[in-house]
């Protein structure tokens, strides 16, 4: 065991109650990092919005009377795909922001799919980040995320905009209960449920009007019909269907084919595709069964061979979006070519640039990308792309994972060939936030696709992701299926137990000790069955974690013990004396824990690289038994070092937790006043909720 799973370094995610390692966590209210600006998370509006006059007089008359009724309004606009809910959302939230000064917040819901709706977990880490609560300090379980988040808008007046949503139950956890708050919902269901439990108003779209199609188109191409060509754009307008995802498609062709005339437009939407290129594949239909498919035919029909390919193929999965280095990959071209391709389909709204260097395919439009994939690339061609893009999505996660938590020890083969110069931590760290809903997908397409090599290795190297930034709901999900794709396949030694402990730890960050453990036992019978003592001694390890955590002392003792008999590793031997000193402090027997943390120190002091990080560690577990024991005298210059180490590793976390000690230690009122302040500062620049109890106390003073 060159080095143990949490590297020392235990974040909120993590733990939300409790203490493991030298952290305490008491989760008593939501802690707000000071100064923590209002959120501005709403993307801005359609370039070209037009018509929706008479959704947004509805809207305005059911604000009119707002200071008579001041609860939290919820407004459903519904519709069918293309009709332009996003857009609409958008552009009333827009004209309304300013009213709203407590901020705005949005979120995509994915909810075109059940496979690919957003869990209510994965927003509200979002919208509890926004909100200004410290990432160490944002709750794992999604029942305390909710209660939290209504705690924290109670007294903001808020604008929300939950697009593209799947179901009631996605949506009710996410809706502010502050006073005059709007949450705009949009969805192509009824979503009865919402109406019922919150009296939702809902505002159906229907399609544009020939007039305001026909205006749409001309502001998109830049076109004003004349007298000889107004019957071929009204034709154009007619066979768009009043949808505006179809209008911007034509609009934007018009616009990007500077020679194309309104009736080759028309008659290009009137031809209906090759035979095989139908919608049900060979002997498909034969003419357009929708004005969607029938825009996105013609304006396909103009590509470069190069970016139709990148089009099909990329529509093959739900991808939350691509970049110039994925689409790379996925067709096999420089990054450089790929970033052109990508821009000649925004240029012909194929796909939409949705955020620097980041495209999407609107999920009409990649289900006709999808449609011409497999017709055009056969299943065959089209598996070897994805392919080409997990491996990418796996070399680019392996390297941040490897930049963030270094001295790790790694089974997946990509480890073995990362690329030099690899990132550093920060860059690491933006990366992984970025990718993270592709991440996921790429686990669900590797096991789709049954490339189960892949499906665990993508696991491995979610791990520092994960540990650090929480969203459990994922990593429960992915690392299901990685643990039993590891089973399928012909995995190096210790795959297995490495899912099966990784899992553990997702259930540990959420207080579900029994499957942890369960997780933990099932890891290490794995590796012990393998021959892999490296594995079988970290499972183990974090056996005793979970029963620390669990109040078992004795059985975390045992555990740490059985660890130290499965490894030589000096470092793994340093750690294990760590934990098993706490554990036998927690039993109460002193004399015993006070002489293998000072094992546990001798063993520190000898590593080489030094590691001061876990020097300080141990010495403030030394200091806290001492406190346990009724000797504060001898608790301080212990606890006194260890703040004078941890300076060195720039944890504030801990820092803030010796500096509450310390006050424990002194009995003289002024230091302990002073200790109190430095904890209570140092507290409150994380955000963290132990600011309150320690001010409390210092306050009592």
């Amino acid at each position: 065991m060159g080095r143990n799973e949490i590297g020392g370094t235990v974040h909120g995610p993590v733990v939300q109650a409790g203490r493991i390692d030298t952290l305490t966590m008491a989760a008593v209210v939501p802690a707000i990092l000071p100064g923590s600006p209002a959120p501005r998370l709403l993307p801005p509006p359609a370039r070209h919005f037009t018509d929706r006059r008479a959704e947004l007089d509805r809207l305005t008359a059911l604000l009119e009377h707002e200071d008579d009724d001041p609860a939290p309004r919820v407004v459903l606009l519904t519709g069918t795909g293309g009709i332009g809910k996003s857009a609409t959302a958008l552009h009333f939230a827009g004209r309304l922001r300013e009213r709203y000064d407590g901020g705005q917040l949005h979120a995509d819901l994915r909810g075109d799919a059940t496979a690919t709706a957003a869990a209510p977990s994965t927003v509200l880490v979002r919208f509890l980040r926004a909100l200004g609560v410290a990432p160490p300090y944002v709750p794992a379980d999604e029942q305390e995320q909710a209660d939290w988040f209504r705690t924290l808008t109670a007294d903001r007046r808020l604008l929300t905009v939950l697009d593209n949503a799947h179901s009631a139950a996605q949506v009710l956890p996410l809706l502010p209960t502050g006073p005059g708050s709007l949450t705009l919902v949009t969805s192509r269901r009824r979503l009865d449920g919402l109406t019922r439990a919150v009296g939702a108003h809902r505002i159906a779209l229907t399609p544009l009007g020939p007039e305001d199609s026909a205006l749409l188109l001309t502001r998109l191409s830049g076109r004003a019909a004349d007298a000889s060509t107004r019957a071929s754009a009204a034709a154009v307008a007619r066979r768009c269907g009043g949808l505006p995802l179809a209008l911007c498609v034509a609009g934007e062709r018009l616009a990007v084919r500077t020679h194309l005339t309104w009736q080759q437009l028309e008659d290009d939407m009137a031809t209906p595709p090759a035979p095989g290129h139908g919608p049900g594949g060979p002997g498909g239909a034969e003419r357009h069964p929708d004005p969607v498919t029938a825009t996105a035919d013609a304006s396909y029909d103009d590509l470069t061979p190069d970016a139709a390919r990148l089009y099909r193929l990329g529509g093959l999965r739900p991808w939350a979006g691509l970049t110039a280095p994925a689409a790379a990959a996925l067709i096999d071209v420089p990054v450089e070519r790929a970033a052109a391709l990508l821009d000649e389909l925004d240029s012909l709204h194929l796909v939409e640039e949705y955020a620097p260097g980041r495209y999407r395919h609107h999920d009409l439009l990649r289900a006709h990308a999808e449609r011409r994939a497999l017709d055009t690339d056969g299943p065959g061609r089209a598996a070897a792309a994805v392919g080409r893009l997990l491996r990418h999505h796996l070399a680019t996660a392996a390297a941040a994972d490897a930049a963030i938590m270094p001295g790790r020890w790694h089974v997946g083969p990509v480890y073995d060939r990362l690329p030099a110069g690899p990132p550093s931590p920060d860059a690491a760290i933006d990366w992984q936030l970025a990718e993270r809903e592709n991440l996921v997908e790429a686990v669900r397409t590797a096991d789709t696709y049954g490339l189960d090599d892949l499906t665990w290795q993508l696991c491995e190297a979610l791990w520092s992701l994960f540990l650090r930034q929480g969203f459990h709901q994922d990593w429960i999900a992915t690392h299901r299926l990685g643990a039993e794709a590891v089973t399928r396949c012909a995995a190096p030694p210790g795959a297995e137990g490495r899912m099966r402990a990784q899992l553990g730890f997702a259930f540990l960050g959420l207080g579900r000790h029994d499957e942890a453990e369960e997780a933990f036992t099932a890891a290490a019978e794995a590796d012990r069955a393998a021959g892999f003592r490296t594995g079988e001694a970290t499972a183990v390890e974090s056996l005793g974690l979970v029963r620390l955590a669990q109040g078992r002392p004795a059985e975390a003792a045992d555990a740490f013990r059985a660890a130290r008999r499965l490894t030589d590793d000096p470092r793994a031997q340093a750690l294990l004396a760590h934990h098993l000193g706490r554990a036998l402090s927690a039993q109460g027997r002193h004399t015993e824990a006070d002489a293998t943390l000072e094992e546990a120190a001798r063993l520190m002091a000898g590593l080489s690289p030094a590691d001061p990080y876990n020097e300080a560690r141990v010495l403030t577990s030394r200091g806290e038994a001492a406190l346990a024991e009724g000797d504060p005298g001898r608790a301080a210059p212990l606890l006194a070092e260890a703040a004078a180490r941890m300076a060195l590793g720039k944890a504030p976390v801990q820092e803030a937790a010796i500096a509450a000690l310390r006050a424990r230690a002194t009995a003289d009122p002024a230091e302990r006043a002073r200790f109190l302040t430095e904890a209570v500062e140092r507290y409150e620049a994380l955000g963290a909720p132990q600011a309150a109890a320690l001010r409390a106390e210092r306050d009592a003073l």
